[in-house]
């Protein structure tokens, strides 16, 4: 499928410079009360956004209206994140008004990049995930694919990150404060939830056993809209997010008898739902939190989605499966399966083989992790107090489903409870990753070795049960955000040498390969290098105060904080080169800055001992003058897709250090090596592909594969071999339980030593170490000539066409979705 936008097609191609200039005045004056004298820049902000959004609503009304026209078959992809960062600059390039706007602006004496700044990150996502889910919306607009990407509408997001005294401190992300000028609030579309109560069963006339749930609680849902503008500005899609209510109203009576706090008592408790993302599930409370945000936001996307069907067609469901996909993004959506057989069977009053076939044939999930510990379980009680009519769904399917196991195993109860949607244990749980695999029709990893290793370890029964439905997808990127808009000297560039479609057509990125070898060429490459540097560093220094020299290395490494991700062998790494260096003073290495961004989940606590690690090395290696500014170390706080966009066109080093076998794919990966840095990574996730890709002689892999990892798990593997082998392994592990970098607090910084020692290295930390160091030797080698290490870093642009998310979703109309696009005329 090749999409039909050209990059000059554009919505407003009649709007000249001066459009735009009266319109943001326009706005400042009659949308925000003031005028250009008073306007501060927030102020600016909103009017040009608001001047964008014109652009953008008159488009997503011809887009609504296309596919209402043509009923066409739409995906609708449920996520429980969606990181989409700003959207200033991504939707005026979409719509091809980028340039105009900052010449309209400049003759207004204010500066784009500067207003640009004033927008916050919409803080609805935490890694991975949520900006995978962003990138696939605006691919699925840009091919002119009708989609609506649904999720919740979170007040405060996950959180803002704070570091005091090297630990990182929670803060509320209150990214809507002062409003958000690209979202419309869509109150006719509101949507009622149940919770709780108990289940009455009742015998119709002709005997027929019916269930009646009758809730505790009733929550509205009150949808939010984010246009999401395809490049080229013609297909508009929706993300539409859910913000909970209170059903009832203020009770004014109590109230004025002097109960304040008791008479918002329902409406807090119900606007909890939305508060924030992924909220702390080490507490019952926790854990029921977040069960009921799952159910609520898949609940009221799902009666959505039939409210639109039925518009068109009434209560005629034989179509509701070939107009409707629903794609579950991981297992967090997954309780949406019994919610739709609950409608189809109590509401419908369909049979359950009618409803199941229409159930099974409308949902497809992807799979994103191989950890146990990510494949979510809820204890039985809670769901039969919370759902206790879902529950009783899931038995049912369950029952039949176990029919079919012993159809293809008699008498294996081994297999039967492997498989079974119900955990057998001390509690009972419920499997909802069992539970996606066997609602959906298609199951999808997100990277060859990643889909490979579900067929394998993970779902290898379920393989053999239902051999066509596990595929694979790998992941991909929008190239508008992680090149066009966030490097945007570096697209000029690529522009003047290979056209300007690229952003559309990622393969031709391939042409750079022709000038390599061009001295000129990698002279223009590497200053480009060179100014994102700069920026980088004064973006550095005005968040920690530390100065860092533009010409050193700069060694990235972001991604949340989890051990499997091993930043903690990135931390052991800088002191065995900062012990080199204390032990010879003369030894031959390049500067290098490492440069770290992460988020640890609020509690984790050996990923926030991780922090505190590598903040405290951090303030000691930077002001030890023995050093001579070869290392410095910082770590960024509160990384966002904004602080993204800065730290990755500056990327000279990629760290993709995941333990091989538990990273699905990783995106960060691609966006880096398009933005021409080298990857010093594992052969794990999407690293394998990109090595295919770049060509083993442009990347730095090193560490144990799969089956080694296996192999050695097998075997058994003892940390301590490698501590006691290894003399500088052992001297940075011992090193943490000094005061060294901890003055006057021995031990502080000793809990990253206990997990990698007695508690067992899960993540073969030690096992990799060498390996890794000597990569990190190679890496430097390379460096030093600075000729070669251009080539490598133009050849990583240049063969990047694979991994945009264009492609990913390509590859999902054809093997999962069977969606044709609507040309919005």
């Amino acid at each position: 499928m090749n999409s039909k936008v050209k990059a000059n097609e554009l919505s407003a191609p009649t709007s000249d410079k001066n459009m735009i200039k009266d319109a943001i005045v326009r706005h400042l004056h009659c949308s925000l009360g003031t005028d250009e004298n008073k306007a501060n820049n927030h102020a600016w902000w909103k009017a040009t956004c608001a001047t964008a959004q014109e652009y953008v609503l008159e488009q997503l009304r011809k887009t609504q209206k296309s596919h209402y026209l043509n009923d066409t078959r739409a995906v609708h992809y449920f996520s429980a994140e969606f990181l989409m960062g700003r959207l200033m600059s991504n939707n005026l390039h979409n719509l091809g008004l980028f340039e105009k706007t900052d010449l309209a602006l400049k003759e207004l004496g204010v500066n784009l990049t500067d207003i640009m700044e004033e927008e916050p990150d919409m803080a609805l996502g935490n890694g991975g995930l949520g900006r995978l889910a962003a990138c696939f919306i605006d691919s699925l607009a840009t091919l002119d694919l009708p989609a609506v990407g649904y999720g919740l509408h979170y007040e405060h997001g996950l959180f803002r990150q704070e570091i005091k005294n090297g630990k990182q401190i929670e803060r509320p992300d209150s990214w809507r404060d002062y409003g958000n000028p690209w979202e419309i609030c869509r109150p006719e579309s509101i949507q009622e939830i149940s919770l709780y109560g108990y289940v009455e069963t009742k015998y119709g006339e002709s005997g027929k056993i019916q269930k009646e749930w009758h809730p505790g609680v009733i929550v509205k849902g009150l949808p939010w809209d984010i246009p999401v503008v395809g490049y080229g500005g013609k297909t508009v899609n929706v993300l539409r997010l859910w913000q909970s209510q209170a059903s009832g109203h203020f009770n004014w009576d109590v109230f004025n008898a002097g109960g304040y706090v008791d008479a918002q008592k329902e409406n807090v408790q119900a606007e909890t739902i939305s508060k924030v993302l992924y909220p702390n599930d080490e507490t019952e409370a926790g854990k029921e939190l977040r069960l009921i945000q799952q159910y609520f936001f898949s609940a009221c996307s799902l009666k959505d989605i039939i409210r639109r069907y039925k518009r068109a067609h009434g209560d005629d469901w034989s179509q509701f499966a070939s107009q409707v996909v629903i794609q579950l993004n991981d297992t967090h959506p997954a309780v949406a399966i019994p919610e739709l057989m609950r409608i189809l069977i109590d509401r419908a009053e369909l049979e359950w083989d009618e409803a199941w076939e229409i159930s099974t044939s409308t949902f497809a999930y992807t799979n994103h992790t191989l950890l146990p510990e990510a494949l979510e379980k809820w204890p039985e009680r809670m769901f039969k107090k919370i759902l206790p009519r879902h529950l009783e769904i899931i038995y049912e399917i369950n029952h039949r489903f176990m029919e079919k196991v012993e159809q293809k195993w008699p008498g294996d109860d081994a297999i039967k409870q492997k498989l079974s949607i119900i955990e057998e244990g001390h509690e009972k749980m419920v499997r909802m990753g069992n539970l996606s695999v066997i609602g959906s029709f298609k199951v999808n990893g997100v990277a060859e070795i990643h889909s490979a290793l579900v067929k394998k370890n993970l779902f290898p029964e379920f393989d053999q049960l239902w051999p066509d439905k596990l595929t694979n997808v790998t992941n991909g990127i929008t190239p508008r955000r992680w090149l066009k808009a966030c490097n945007p000297k570096l697209s000029e560039l690529i522009s003047k040498k290979v056209g300007d479609d690229w952003p559309l057509h990622l393969s031709k990125l391939e042409k750079l390969a022709e000038f390599a070898d061009d001295s000129a060429f990698q002279k223009e490459f590497m200053a480009i290098k060179y100014e994102n540097k700069v920026a980088l560093a004064q973006e550095v220094m005005a968040l920690t105060g530390i100065e860092i020299d533009p010409n050193a290395i700069f060694d990235v490494q972001i991604k949340r904080l989890h051990e499997y991700k091993r930043q903690h062998l990135n931390l052991l790494h800088i002191m065995a080169l900062y012990r080199r260096l204390l032990e010879n003073p003369s030894y031959e290495m390049n500067p290098r800055v490492f440069l770290f961004g992460a988020k640890a989940a609020p509690g984790y606590r050996l990923a926030k001992d991780i922090i505190y690690a590598i903040n405290q090395v951090a303030e000691r290696i930077n002001n030890d003058k023995r050093v001579k500014d070869k290392i410095k170390v910082v770590f960024l706080p509160n990384y966002r897709v904004s602080l993204a966009e800065k730290m990755i066109p500056a990327a000279d080093i990629s760290e993709q250090i995941s333990t091989a076998g538990k990273e699905a794919s990783g995106t960060g990966n691609m966006k880096l090596s398009l933005n021409g840095a080298l990857t010093v990574g594992t052969l794990d996730g999407a690293n394998i592909e990109i090595a295919e890709e770049v060509g083993d002689e442009n990347i730095f892999i090193f560490g144990l594969t799969v089956d080694e990892v296996h192999a050695l798990n097998t075997k058994g593997y003892n940390p301590s071999d490698y501590y006691y082998k290894n003399s500088e392994i052992k001297g940075v592990l011992d090193w943490l339980e000094t005061d060294y970098f901890t003055p006057g607090k021995p031990g502080a910084l000793a809990s990253i030593k206990h997990s990698l020692i007695e508690g067992g290295d899960p993540y073969m930390v030690l096992a990799d170490f060498e390996a890794y160091s000597d990569a990190q030797i190679a890496a430097d080698k390379a460096y030093s000539d600075k000729d070669k290490w251009a080539k490598m870093a133009i050849l990583n642009t240049a063969r990047m066409g694979k991994f945009t998310s264009d492609r990913s979703i390509e590859d999902y109309v054809d093997r999962v979705w069977s969606l044709k696009p609507c040309d919005v005329d």
